[in-house]
Parts: structure tokens; C-alpha cells; sequence
């Protein structure tokens, strides 16, 4: 990946921590094995919607093993009721979010295929197991509704009695009657319903906990997979009533979360029971169908569009609304569906006027959260198909319409119609970059190459921005600690889960202080720091723009810290003192003071905190594909990305973010898609048999260009990378799987892109052209 050079970071030709995790010698969740720790295994519903009439659990209290036996009476009992949610946005015509409870095990009713009904707690998993399949539970049936328009709509059935309608909230953002006005005087007005489809995760690591309870200090340690234990602390305390200085954690290493593994589920609460009431550990592993089950779903946005432009082609309004699926249930993750889809909603495009309205609507499937991007990417397919629609329509190039209509670089800092501010961004520069990269130019010649060979080739293009989470703790704190070998510990509350954390940060730290990145070792959430620092998880791209600046000024602190001592073993005023390469120095002497020199008698430690806001990484991404006609098979033959994230510590990290990124995005796009039985209720796409996870190949290969424009917000001018490969990437390949298909008349096709679906729009179009 090319790269402009601003700072210069030691880099080293391995990460870090990868001796530690490709030899196998990492720690994840499911390695923990407690003395006398017990097995858990849940009985969940089998259908969508029905109440419980009965539980019989006498049998399986008598099978050998087997401890206890939870249902949802013991939830109710504990109070485990109240699941914490994030959906406080003020409510259209003074409506305020309706909340159901969620006891941590089902009590009265089931609301969706795989939630926990009882908790079977054994000497072994497999007597957990067997035990669980001699449960009786006698079930009500009641009718199920899976899409969400569909649970919006007079006479569907309902999943609460206090959630009528299954709309728990509608809200809405902008000035309705400017965007109106601006429709009603607009020369063109182009409209668009789109679906960003709900999907699964699946993160590597499948999620597992194990719960200790101390009974003399009436605490719990959870060993779990987390994201950061002090988001993970508050979700639990908030769920339990368990004050958080009770709520102690374990979390080692992490395989992949992409805001999945940020939530306290019920699971987790239930195994808090059950831990109180044997006196034992806890432990419970999930299996991967128990994960497309149960774990947190993505996306699932409904948006139906309109774009008005001027003679000119500038664009002068957006109206939107939204139908947001959250699932049978709220969840904490929940609010990056409107919070981060309003804050980027005019994209990076000055609109003069913007209107959203958003439906919440509550369905008998599984709930949905936060997922890579948390909004961002949706709002980005929204603006960007529609740009892309509006430039067919108009028959105008897609990247100079997208020219015509950039917010200004003398614009910036720009505040957009719903409130934000963009600090900084260079558009121009960055579709330029692009378009050379990408051989804007060339590609009618390229097309022209494939229609020889039988293939259909298009290009699509997408512009993006997204505003990077600030987060919801206070500050973001960093310890160091320096020992008398020269050896440097940074201590952090952020998590990484493949970030590479341990290299970038260390990075940071090694550059401030001058020394080989060798001597410096990151330290991730480890337990005799849970209750010392505060800080944000890791999510929102913000990692390094909040825990990673404060590394750079706790080593900045380490340096002001250590003058005065080395000045009194030099014999000089701290002024005089100079810093460079691990030591300190004055002009006048040869002698030296070195970092370990403070250590010698005992450990010398810092600490520092900050609290940096959002930062807005942007960027333009060009995807060429081919369409196989006969097969609707769709080939990525081409994939170039140019990104805005400020200045880069790591380039390698930077590239497999965004390849990650990319790959997330064009596996959706193409395939990826939870799908259940809209009669039943059921999931159809439960194992990785029936769901369409991409596999390396998709892309076989992406060229990457920086263009950075440094941020302010950070002391060390990043801006964030996690999420850019996402947001840019499902709207660029979509653009380019219906600009190959617009020449059959196809141009409204939506996600998953699957070869049956382009093969069926082939057909159809042919016939109609017949």
C-alpha cells in the first residue's frame, strides 16, 4: 500500500503479538479451566413466537451430574430483567422510547428462535447436554412476524404488550419542511428504496464465559470475550443492579468482535446466577449455531430515499426514512443505527437541506447491535446509491457529479444540516488520487474487452466519511510503568481483537521516547487495572485517536517526569537537562542519566489521560467487476481505495484493516444474508452451510493509497481506520454490479447480489425486452 511518510514510527517486519498468537500460545475465553468449575449448557426455544405454559424440569434434575437447573423464575427472582439499551434520542411528537424487559432467561413467553429458556448447570457439558433434551416445556404457539415493515403494519402480531404497534420508537432529524420546499422546486428528484440486509457476524472466536462468584466478598469475575471490560462493567451492572466495583473481569486475548463482543448478554447474567446459587464456577462455550442464533446481528436498515438536485445538477435536499430492525428485543449497541446514520447523512456532499425519519420496529428474530461501522456504512450505501442513480439518470459522469456537489476544502471545518462538524477533509485531492489509480478513463475500453469475452464489466465508485466514536467514558487513561532493565509497560483499557494494539501502540510510545519498540509492552485489560484506569472500549475506529494519543503524552510525561531526577544525578537545573535516545543529558557533560537509570530503586510510573471527540477519516473507493450472463456470477476484477485516515503508525496494520474492511463489505454485498422463514419464524441460515460467509478469494486483490490530511483533534494527527474498508466498500460494489447490468435496463437491483438473484434480474430483463 503506498503511503505518505509524516511521522516516523518504528515499524517492525512482525507484529508483536503474532510469535504469541500463531504459535498458539495465546489465551482466549475458552481456554480458562477453574478448579471445581461446573459445565452450562442452555435449552433454547425451538419456534419464533409462543408463550410458556410450562416448564418440567424433574427428569433432568435426576440425570447423573447434574447440579441445578435455571429458568426464567430465577431471573425474574434475581431481577435480571432490565437489559440496558442506548435508544435515547427524543422521540417524534414528544414520544419517548418504549422499553421491554428481557429477563435474562425467558419468562412467560419466548419472542425468538434459540432464546434461553433454562440453564442446565452439570459436572460435564455433555451431562448438561442430555440432561437439557429431558426438559418438558409446554409451549402456546402464537403467530410470528419476521420483516420489519411487516411488524409495522396495522394487525400484525404483537411481541410485548407494552411495545404496541412493535415500534418501541420513531424520531426523526432535519427541517421536514425545507427539504419539502427544496423537492417541490427541484428540476430532478430521484427515488430509491434500499435494504442494507441484516448479518451475522461471526466472529472467529466463538463467545464463551466462565463466572466465579466470591461469596465473602460477594463479587463476580467473569472470564470472557470483551471488547474492553469497562463498557462490558457498565452494560452488567446496569442489567444485575451488581454494583460495578463488584463486577471483576478476565479478558486475555480476543478473536475478532466487530462490536458483537461489546455486549452483556443474558447468557452472562444467567451464569452469574447459577454461579451465586452451586458455590462453583461457571463455565459455558457457545457452538457456532448457537452464535448465528444468538449473538448480535448487523445492519437490517430498511431506507427508502429521495435526492433533489437543481438544473445545474447541485444538489439541494435528501429526505430519507429509515425502518431500523432491532430484533425481538433493544440492545445497548442499538443506537449506531440513527445516532451515526444522522451524524454522516449528508456524506460528503454540502446538501442544504436534510430530513431523516426513523421507525423502530421490534420482530421475532435476533436482536440486532452494533456491527463494523455501526450505521456509518449504511448511511454511506444510501447517499452513494442514490448519487450513483441520480448520475444514470442524468447521464452524467458518476465522479463529476460527485465532484460538482463536494463540500469545498475551504469549507472545512463544515457544519452539515443535522449539526455535525467535519474538521477536515481534502475531496478533491482524494477522487483524483482515485480516479488515476483506478484508470478512470480507461475503463470504456476495458468494458469493451469484456463484452468480447461474454462478460458484462461495470465500475462503481463510492465517496465516503464517517465520524469515529468518541465515546462514553470520561477520559481515556494510560499508566507506564519503567523497571530498572530499561523495560517499558503500558497499561490500557482498550482491547484489541486483531487490532494490533500491541504494535501501534507500542509504536507511539517507542517513538516519544526514542527507544526500540522491543522494550516496549502493551498491556490490555488486565485485572489489577480494572478498577485503577478508566477508558473506551475498543469500537468506533476510535482507539487510537483516544487510548493512543495518551499514550503519546504519558510518554511525553515519562520524559518531564524524569528531568528533575536526572538533573539532581547530574548535579544541574532540570532546565538544563536534555532528552534523546532513551537518556538524559546536559550540553555540558558527558554523562548520561538513562531511562532504567529512574527505576533503580523501585518502579517509576506515570500517569496520563485525555478525552479526544470524533474525528472523521473519508475516503473514495472504485470497484470494476464482471457478470458472468449465463450464470450471474459476479467477479471483483478490479478493486482501488484511497484513504483519508490522518497520519498512519503502522502502514501494515493500516492495509489490513482495510482489506479486512473491504472484504466485510463485498461479502454482504455478494452473499452475506440471515435469512429467516417469514411463516415460521425460523432461521435458514444457521451453520455455515446455508450462510454465505466470503472466503478469501473475493477479492484477490486491492490496491491502497493514502491521502492523508492530518487531524487536530489528536495530538498525533490520526483519525481512525477500522471501519473505512466497510462503509466505502458496499456501496462501490453495488454501484459497479448495476452499472454492468444498466445496459439490460437493470438498475434497481438490490443486496445480496447473489449469482440466482443477477441471474434472475438477467432473465426478467430479457424476457421484458422480447
Amino acid at each position: 500500500m503506498a503511503h505518505t511518510a509524516h511521522h516516523h514510527f518504528p515499524a517492525p517486519k512482525m507484529r508483536l503479538e503474532d510469535t504469541r498468537l500463531i504459535t498458539g500460545s495465546g489465551k482466549y475465553a475458552a481456554d480458562w479451566d477453574l478448579i471445581g468449575q461446573l459445565h452450562g449448557y442452555f435449552l433454547r426455544a425451538d419456534r419464533a413466537h409462543a408463550e410458556i405454559v410450562a416448564i418440567d424440569a424433574g427428569a433432568a434434575l435426576k440425570h447423573p451430574g447434574v447440579v441445578g437447573i435455571f429458568t426464567g423464575e430465577d431471573a425474574v427472582r434475581a431481577g435480571y430483567v432490565n437489559a440496558p439499551h442506548a435508544l435515547n434520542f427524543p422521540g417524534k411528537n414528544g414520544m419517548k422510547t418504549r422499553a421491554p424487559k428481557r429477563p435474562a432467561l425467558a419468562h412467560g413467553r419466548i419472542r425468538f428462535v434459540g432464546e434461553a429458556v433454562a440453564l442446565v448447570v452439570a459436572e460435564s457439558v455433555h451431562a448438561a447436554q442430555d440432561a437439557a433434551e429431558l426438559i418438558e416445556v409446554q409451549y402456546r404457539d402464537l403467530p410470528a412476524v419476521v420483516s420489519p415493515e411487516a411488524a409495522l403494519a396495522p394487525g400484525a402480531p404483537q411481541l410485548h404488550d407494552d411495545v404496541p404497534g412493535n415500534m418501541p420508537l420513531e424520531t426523526e432529524v432535519g427541517n421536514a419542511a425545507a427539504v419539502e420546499q427544496a423537492i417541490a422546486g427541484a428540476a430532478h428528484v430521484t427515488r430509491l428504496k434500499m435494504e442494507v440486509t441484516r448479518v451475522a457476524p461471526s466472529p472467529m472466536e466463538p463467545r464463551a464465559c466462565t463466572v466465579v462468584h466470591d461469596a465473602n466478598a460477594d463479587s463476580y469475575t467473569l472470564h470472557v470475550c470483551s471488547q474492553g471490560y469497562t463498557t462490558l462493567r457498565a452494560q452488567l451492572s446496569a442489567y444485575t443492579g451488581v454494583p460495578r466495583d463488584k463486577l471483576n473481569f478476565e479478558v486475555r486475548d480476543v478473536g475478532g468482535g466487530f462490536g458483537q463482543r461489546t455486549l452483556a448478554y443474558p447468557e452472562y447474567c444467567a451464569l452469574m446466577i447459577a454461579a451465586r446459587a452451586t458455590a462453583r464456577p461457571v463455565r459455558w462455550v457457545s457452538t457456532r449455531s448457537e452464535g448465528f442464533m444468538t449473538d448480535s446481528h448487523g445492519r437490517a436498515n430498511i431506507i427508502s430515499g429521495e435526492l433533489a438536485l437543481d438544473k445545474a445538477g447541485k444538489i439541494l435536499a435528501m429526505r430519507l426514512d429509515w425502518v431500523n430492525d432491532m430484533g425481538s428485543y433493544l440492545g445497548p449497541g442499538a443506537m449506531g443505527h440513527i445516532r451515526n446514520t444522522s451524524s454522516c447523512m449528508t456524506g460528503v456532499y454540502r446538501i442544504p437541506a436534510l430530513y431523516a425519519n426513523y421507525r423502530v420496529a421490534l420482530t421475532n428474530t435476533t436482536p440486532v447491535a452494533a456491527y463494523r461501522g455501526a450505521g456509518r456504512p449504511d448511511i454511506s450505501y444510501v447517499v452513494e446509491r442514490l448519487v450513483s442513480q441520480v448520475a444514470a439518470e442524468l447521464k452524467v459522469d458518476a465522479a463529476e457529479l460527485r465532484r460538482r456537489n463536494f463540500i469545498p476544502t475551504d469549507a472545512f471545518p463544515y457544519t452539515t444540516a443535522t449539526g455535525s462538524v467535519y474538521e477536515n477533509a481534502d475531496l478533491p485531492g482524494l477522487l483524483d488520487q482515485a480516479l488515476k489509480l483506478a484508470d478512470w478513463k480507461g475503463f470504456a475500453a476495458r468494458r469493451k474487452k469484456s463484452e468480447q469475452a461474454g462478460k458484462l464489466r461495470g465500475i462503481g465508485i463510492s465517496t465516503v466519511i464517517e465520524n469515529t466514536g468518541a465515546g462514553n467514558a470520561p477520559k481515556d487513561d494510560i499508566q507506564i510503568d519503567l523497571d530498572a532493565r530499561g523495560e517499558v509497560t503500558v497499561h490500557t483499557v482498550s482491547k484489541a481483537q486483531g487490532h494490533s494494539h500491541e504494535t501501534t501502540f507500542a509504536a507511539i510510545v517507542a517513538a516519544a521516547l526514542q527507544i526500540p519498540i522491543e522494550r516496549v509492552h502493551v498491556r490490555q485489560c488486565m485485572p489489577d487495572m480494572q478498577h485503577v484506569l478508566t477508558g473506551n472500549h475498543t469500537g468506533g475506529s476510535r482507539s487510537t485517536v483516544g487510548a493512543g494519543s495518551v499514550c503519546h503524552l504519558a510518554a511525553l510525561k515519562v520524559i518531564e517526569q524524569g528531568k528533575p531526577l536526572a538533573a539532581l544525578e547530574l548535579g544541574v537545573e532540570p532546565s538544563q537537562v536534555e532528552y534523546a535516545k532513551g537518556a538524559f543529558r546536559t550540553r555540558e557533560s558527558r554523562r548520561a542519566v538513562k531511562l532504567a537509570d529512574l527505576a533503580k530503586g523501585k518502579t517509576f510510573t506515570v500517569a496520563a489521560e485525555g478525552k479526544f471527540g470524533s474525528t472523521q477519516p473519508n475516503g473514495c473507493h472504485i470497484v470494476e467487476v464482471e457478470v458472468d450472463p449465463d450464470t450471474g456470477a459476479t467477479d471483483i476484477v478490479s478493486y482501488c481505495a484511497v484513504d483519508d485516515c490522518g497520519v498512519v503508525i503502522n502502514h501494515a496494520v493500516v492495509a489490513g484493516q482495510l482489506h479486512g474492511g473491504v472484504v466485510q463489505g463485498v461479502g454482504q454485498v455478494l452473499g452475506e444474508q440471515v435469512v429467516y422463514d417469514r411463516a415460521s419464524g425460523q432461521m435458514l441460515t444457521a451453520s455455515f452451510m446455508d450462510y454465505c460467509m466470503p472466503r478469501a478469494g473475493i477479492v484477490r486483490g486491492i490496491r491502497g493509497e493514502e491521502h492523508p490530511t492530518p487531524s487536530k483533534v489528536s495530538p498525533l494527527g490520526v483519525k481512525g481506520m477500522g471501519e473505512s474498508g466497510c462503509t466505502a466498500s458496499l456501496p462501490a460494489a453495488t454501484n459497479a454490479v448495476i452499472d454492468a447490468l444498466r445496459p439490460l435496463g437493470i438498475d434497481r437491483l438490490d443486496m445480496p447480489l447473489t449469482p440466482a438473484t443477477v441471474w434472475h434480474a438477467i432473465q426478467s430483463a430479457k424476457e421484458k425486452a422480447q
